[in-house]
């Protein structure tokens, strides 16, 4: 699972961050890049879909596995009016790490992005989908969303045990969500059936991040502590 790496290396570089001193602008510069991040691994997710080992080519692209990638120099055109100096403090701590820069984080929040607002834009008009289905598959994957979140924010941490914990938690609820997929009203209205079949791979793809993740954390639990006496 080398290019989704749980060992992100949180702990030193969250400390690391020491005397960085970032106003609110700063930080909303930082949070819009990370933004940028997830709309950037969606793209390459939508251009890989026929791709054998699409996880695995997306990370690749990403950069992931190769060190620290970089964001594209797009993400900051607009700010190009800014002071230099205020550039310079926000460039000397760029690489600061956060949750947000967790590649399980930012493959999670993408799929399910792809997944909610495609299902959303479809599911508004009550003559496509059946209201009841619309309101139930959007709820499932809201809550499974959520859970992951939660699961990747123990693993960020170390807790490794919650981490499996939370995600055995999120693969419930991503089975909930697959067997409405899988529903006859989902099936049957032809509409819906065909988000179905879009929605289907990601969903197994999810399933497949956090299943490797869950190997690793348990790599990580079965690992002998060292005799520190």
């Amino acid at each position: 699972m080398s290019n989704f790496d749980s060992d992100s290396g949180s702990e030193n570089d969250w400390e690391d961050r020491g005397d960085l001193a970032w106003n609110e602008f700063d930080w909303e510069r930082y949070l819009r890049e990370q933004d940028d991040a997830i709309k950037r691994y969606l793209r390459f997710y939508d251009e890989c879909r026929d791709t054998p080992n699409r996880l695995d080519a997306v990370a690749e692209k990403m950069e992931w596995g190769q060190g620290d990638w970089t964001d594209d120099d797009s993400s900051d055109d607009d700010l190009d009016d800014e002071d230099d100096d205020d550039d310079t403090a926000f460039d000397e701590g760029k690489d600061v790490y956060t949750l947000h820069k967790n590649p399980i984080f930012i493959s999670t929040k993408a799929i399910y992005l792809g997944l909610i607002h495609s299902w959303q834009s479809l599911a508004a008009d009550g003559s496509k989908v059946p209201q009841p289905l619309a309101v139930s598959l959007l709820a499932s994957l809201t809550r499974g969303e959520e859970t992951a979140v939660q699961a990747i924010h123990a693993l960020d941490f170390g807790d490794y045990a919650m981490a499996v914990s939370l995600f055995k938690r999120a693969l419930s609820t991503l089975n909930s969500s697959l067997a409405l997929v899988n529903s006859d009203p989902a099936i049957r209205h032809r509409h819906a059936h065909a988000w179905r079949e879009n929605a289907l791979p990601a969903l197994f793809d999810l399933r497949e991040i956090w299943l490797r993740v869950i190997a690793e954390c348990r790599e990580e639990l079965d690992r002998p502590i060292d005799d520190e006496s």
